[in-house]
């Protein structure tokens, strides 16, 4: 069973949906007040206990798409319960984290319980909580098969399962791990699978293998970004150059909170450094630093004490907040979707964002690249005192030399007119 968004009753708020009021409640605590296309669409659905297959981009609710409706049905199916009744698989420890603090938020409340297990942390401690009666396990799937194979965990209970960012969980190669800890529950279950992108047989050949006669929804075509986020490229002539407008950028007043990308860790350690120098409020955030030490810095960022968080791919996944207002690319990603989940970072729910690209003439072709994938020429902007001086734009064509044939005969027509 597939339908597309338009055909689905579209609600237009969150009472509509006969929700708790104990969630209503929740929701307006958390300044919920409107759901976004993906809630408005997907909520209805797992409350009239059907499977979802859902592919919506970064940024726009997913979580709470299947949060309220798992609260909702702890409310509405009362049980007692020694292990989980709703698990919630997410690729990343940080997406797990984000995940759980929904849970925690949107079940304000109520009486339920909640776990997360991921890997990064003491697992002899992580039994323990499991040993305790709990409604709502969110994990990752390496941490959780470690433990299942240790018979240390108990999926009998197990009444409706979500699985998010799909597609980056087989990017990561976590679809047999997927696969395993489904094959162990016994009994029927209700399934959903969240995917920034439905795109290829990758993720629908591992829907069919766990939803049963899916409702399927789609938001936006695999390429396209938020239409929260406001895209700018702004040229530099070299590093040095990109430091000032990033200078600048970060003093403008729009700008409250802003994540700063770099491909290495040593090109976010140098700038971090370089912004520090400028008395600019800033940290770094790379792949090296142990989960602890992550956590802490994500939360100072989250709670506005500091301004700008310069980090690299692989630390900012799961990094999903409401209050940042830009995203500045220091380093031009080498492909789209990387781009799309960087500039996704903000423009989160009904906030609009803005994404700087700077781009020196060593990231014309990645920029290129980027606005392929995405079908169109971003806009350029420039700030006073700081134009480039070197002019960047797209790359004449180089001309084709003659084929040697061709030569031949051009200097037999210049013999013959002789």
């Amino acid at each position: 069973m597939s339908e597309s968004v338009e055909a689905l009753e579209m609600v237009e708020s969150f009472e509509e949906m006969d929700l708790d009021e104990r969630l209503l409640q929740a929701l307006q605590n958390q300044h919920f007040h409107k759901p976004t296309p993906v809630q408005a669409a997907a909520i209805p659905v797992l409350l009239d206990h059907k499977d979802l297959l859902a592919g919506a981009p970064t940024g726009t609710g997913k979580t709470a798409a299947f949060v309220l409706p798992a609260l909702q049905y702890l409310i509405d199916n009362p049980a007692r319960a020694s292990s989980a009744r709703i698990m919630i698989l997410a690729p990343t420890r940080e997406l797990a984290f984000q995940t759980h603090k929904v849970v925690k938020q949107l079940g304000e409340f109520l009486d339920f319980n909640s776990v997360v297990v991921t890997g990064g942390f003491n697992q002899g401690q992580q039994l323990k909580r499991l040993e305790e009666p709990y409604d709502i396990l969110v994990a990752t799937p390496g941490r959780l098969l470690n433990i299942m194979a240790n018979e240390d965990l108990d999926l009998s209970q197990v009444e409706m399962v979500v699985i998010d960012e799909a597609d980056r969980m087989l990017d990561m190669g976590q679809g047999p791990d997927v696969k395993s800890l489904i094959e162990v529950i016994p009994g029927d279950f209700q399934a959903a699978l969240f995917s920034a992108t439905l795109a290829g047989a990758g993720v629908r050949n591992f829907a069919e293998e766990i939803l049963e006669d899916p409702v399927e929804i789609e938001l936006s075509a695999p390429n396209q970004q938020s239409v929260n986020v406001q895209q700018f490229n702004y040229f530099a002539d070299d590093i040095p150059h990109k430091q000032q407008l990033l200078k600048a950028l970060l003093e403008d007043e729009s700008c409250q909170s802003a994540l700063v990308f770099c491909n290495k860790k040593e090109r976010a350690i140098a700038l971090t450094e370089w912004l520090q120098s400028q008395n600019v409020s800033a940290q770094v955030l790379h792949g090296d630093f142990v989960q602890a030490k992550r956590m802490e810095r994500m939360k100072r960022f989250a709670q506005g004490r500091v301004k700008v968080m310069v980090a690299t791919d692989v630390a900012a996944r799961g990094l999903d907040m409401l209050n940042i207002t830009h995203v500045i690319n220091f380093d031009i990603p080498f492909r789209g979707d990387i781009y799309i989940h960087r500039i996704g970072r903000t423009g989160r729910g009904h906030q609009v964002g803005v994404a700087c690209n700077l781009v020196a003439p060593f990231d014309v072709k990645n920029m290129q690249r980027i606005e392929y994938h995405l079908q169109q020429r971003l806009p350029v902007a420039k700030i006073k005192g700081l134009e480039p001086k070197i002019k960047l734009g797209k790359p004449k064509k180089a001309k084709k030399k003659p084929h040697k044939k061709k030569l031949a005969k051009k200097q037999a027509k210049k013999t013959a007119k002789k």
